[in-house]
């Protein structure tokens, strides 16, 4: 699959093409008998996933994915699955989590009937280390409770854009602030409606102080 197969004949197609060197590394079955590593059928790769825990295996390749993805910034968004609905006729929406500037998948969570992105966002972060790294969202999750979490629990950095109208206090007091005063060098990565840029390497204090906004802190 993360080589663009996207059928059990694929694969097999695929494991069938790895050399020697390659089957061995992946630990394929050696045949004594032809003193040969042998890639798995397609009868074997569709057993094998089928009883495999999905969870389990989605976790395990986005701890990968982050590990190789390095210290980038990561994304989350919501969106609505296309065609898919529940039993009740209610659509299917994903919350995942995915690295910019490559859009590779680290995490994804279905959003449960009864709730809204906002809190599953902490519940998708929960098992992934994200210390030091940039999260980023938007306007739905500049929340307190999750600028908290993010910074207290996770140790990350994040960026929340796009206030609106849903945000309208923490709008209000933005956009309120005395940007005029501030140093070109802050003006070019700030503007009214953007919200609470955190940086555990700075303790210098900003505009974003100002607001009642938690763990705000200019990034210098």
């Amino acid at each position: 699959m993360l080589a663009g197969c996207k059928s059990y004949v694929a694969i097999a197609e695929w494991a069938g093409r790895l050399t020697q060197k390659q089957l061995r590394y992946l630990r394929a079955r050696y045949n004594p008998q032809t003193r040969r590593y042998e890639p798995p059928s397609e009868t074997t790769i569709h057993r094998v996933l089928q009883s495999a825990d999905v969870e389990a295996l989605d976790a395990h390749l986005g701890t990968w994915f982050l590990q190789v993805a390095g210290l980038k910034p990561i994304a989350f968004d919501g969106k609505t699955l296309k065609g898919a609905t529940r039993e009740n006729g209610t659509q299917v929406q994903l919350l995942s989590a995915f690295v910019h500037g490559q859009g590779t998948v680290i995490a994804q969570r279905e959003i449960a009937e009864k709730t809204n992105e906002i809190p599953e966002l902490r519940t998708l972060l929960q098992n992934l280390d994200v210390q030091g790294q940039v999260i980023t969202a938007d306007a739905l999750h500049t929340q307190r409770a999750t600028a908290s979490f993010l910074v207290e629990e996770k140790k990350a950095h994040y960026l929340g854009t796009a206030v609106k109208g849903i945000q309208r206090k923490l709008r209000d007091q933005l956009t309120g602030l005395p940007w005029g005063d501030s140093p070109p060098s802050v003006l070019k990565r700030w503007r009214p409606g953007m919200a609470a840029w955190n940086s555990a390497r700075s303790s210098s204090p900003s505009l974003l102080q100002a607001s009642t906004f938690p763990t705000s802190v200019r990034h210098s």
